[in-house]
C-alpha cells in the first residue's frame, strides 16, 4: 500500500509542477487552486508512504517521479526542446529510481 500511495503522491506532484506552470505566477484562479490542492493530496500521500518506507526512498523516488513525469510533460505538451542531454539526464534519473527500489 505504501508504494501505491508514493506512485500516485509522485503523480500528483506532476499535475501540481504543470497546473503551477499554467498558473502564470498564481495570477490565474483554476490553475492556482489546482496546484494547492495536488500539492496537499501529494504531500498527504507521501507522508502516508513515509510511515512504512524510508525516508530516502520514499522522497526520492517521489521527486524522481515529479522531475521525469514533468520533464516529459513539458515536452509533450508544451513543447519543449528535447536534446540530448536532456534525454540522458531523464535516462539516469530512471536509473537511479529503478536501482532505489531494488534496494528498498
Amino acid at each position: 500500500m505504501a508504494w501505491v500511495s508514493l506512485l500516485f503522491a509522485g503523480f500528483l506532484e506532476i499535475v501540481w509542477a504543470f497546473y503551477m506552470k499554467q498558473s502564470q505566477g498564481f495570477t490565474r484562479i483554476s490553475p492556482s487552486v489546482i496546484t494547492i490542492l495536488a500539492m496537499i493530496a501529494s504531500f498527504a500521500l507521501l507522508s502516508l508512504s513515509m510511515r512504512t518506507l524510508p525516508l530516502g526512498t520514499a522522497y526520492t523516488i517521489w521527486t524522481g517521479i515529479g522531475a521525469v513525469g514533468a520533464f516529459v510533460l513539458g515536452l509533450v505538451v508544451l513543447g519543449e526542446p528535447a536534446n540530448t542531454m536532456r534525454i540522458v539526464a531523464a535516462c539516469l534519473i530512471i536509473a537511479g529510481l529503478v536501482l532505489m527500489k531494488l534496494a528498498s
